[in-house]
């Protein structure tokens, strides 16, 4: 088979395996378990194996330096997302801050939710006792959605932007649609499967807040995530605590209101550190550049797939398509998958892959010959 060159937007040419070098990835190993836990890149590694011996080193001050690497980190947070630096908050992961997040909400407040949505996002609606109402996702969701609000009326609508378990894609123009029709509608959004696949602008994306965890497509490993706060969200959530008295120790003389809130504590640098590492890594890469690499190669296994109609209905009859694919053959396949050296996952009646910048058109390839073998 001959191989593809790949052009991207900057007019570089890239061969496939451009991304590929800066991984540690077996040769006899195709790794599609991304929607799962992301591989954090060589040189990342290299970072975390120096900055845990400087750590433990006795005589150096990385261990007083707690707040000088957080805020750098939110700064590359800021600057890879296009947000504020005083719009980003640090946290072990995205389940805390929108925890967090939802605890500052009035309780009198209606959500409007999708089924099936990441249990992270819908069970503490339903713990914390709000009212709610739900809809299934359709291969015409977008459309399902703007119609429940008009009906429901709800203050706040939370959704993933890619479903994890279908990989539906809600697109990003529908956000900004959702929110110049409907503008005192609060839209709050897990990014954790879709950061790292493509370019995000938060201030012009409709979202009033959108976190994610780092450990998946952003490549960070475990402990490390961020929320994201439009202006508004922050008016809304600082205008009860304007009559508290604000920290007086010299800790946290420089935080925020709402920093005491999303970022209690000691954070754990080596783990943050990780994200910030890999989030340059990304921009160094360019994340067009990953864009246009990811869209290809899932565009050649959608087709492939849907050829032999193992997508799911409501993601084969959709023209908005992420790098999650729910693959439609039985879960008890899995462990042939695994032993051929398909690294993949069983979520809901499939085998869940995600095709992220270290994947090829081989890896493609190699999997749909052991789909086929069955």
């Amino acid at each position: 088979m001959a191989t593809t060159i790949i052009k991207f937007s900057n007019s570089k040419t890239l061969h496939p395996m451009h991304f590929k070098q800066h991984f540690d990835i077996p040769a006899d190993l195709t790794y599609l378990n991304t929607p799962g836990n992301g591989i954090i890149p060589r040189q990342v590694h290299d970072w975390r194996r120096q900055r845990e011996v400087a750590f433990f080193d006795l005589k150096g001050s990385l261990r007083d330096q707690q707040a000088d690497l957080v805020n750098s980190v939110r700064q590359t947070i800021a600057s890879t997302f296009a947000a504020k630096s005083e719009q980003v908050f640090c946290t072990p992961n995205f389940s805390f801050g929108y925890s967090t997040l939802l605890d500052r909400l009035p309780r009198t407040y209606t959500f409007l939710l999708l089924n099936e949505d990441y249990p992270s996002l819908n069970y503490p609606i339903i713990s914390r006792g709000f009212a709610f109402h739900s809809i299934d996702i359709t291969h015409h969701v977008e459309e399902d959605i703007l119609q429940a609000v008009k009906k429901y009326k709800p203050d706040v609508f939370i959704l993933s932007l890619v479903q994890y378990i279908t990989g539906v894609k809600i697109g990003l123009d529908f956000i900004k649609t959702l929110k110049a029709t409907f503008p005192d509608l609060l839209i709050i959004g897990d990014g954790t499967q879709f950061f790292g696949t493509e370019p995000f602008t938060f201030q012009d994306a409709g979202f009033d807040a959108i976190g994610g965890s780092g450990y998946k497509w952003l490549l960070s490993g475990f402990g490390n995530g961020f929320m994201l706060l439009g202006d508004r969200l922050i008016e809304l959530l600082e205008t009860p605590l304007r009559d508290i008295p604000r920290p007086k120790e010299a800790m946290w003389a420089n935080k925020s209101i709402l920093q005491t809130f999303f970022e209690p504590g000691h954070q754990e640098t080596l783990s943050h550190g990780t994200l910030g590492q890999s989030l340059a890594f990304l921009q160094s890469q360019g994340l067009e550049n990953i864009q246009q690499h990811v869209q290809h190669l899932s565009l050649i296994a959608h087709e492939e797939l849907n050829n032999r109609a193992l997508l799911l209905p409501e993601v084969a009859l959709r023209e908005e398509r992420s790098t999650l694919i729910n693959i439609q053959v039985s879960p008890t396949r899995y462990a042939e998958f695994m032993e051929a050296g398909i690294s993949c996952f069983p979520r809901g009646t499939g085998i869940r892959i995600g095709i992220h910048l270290y994947n090829t058109e081989d890896d493609i390839h190699r999997l749909l010959r052991i789909v086929d073998q069955h």
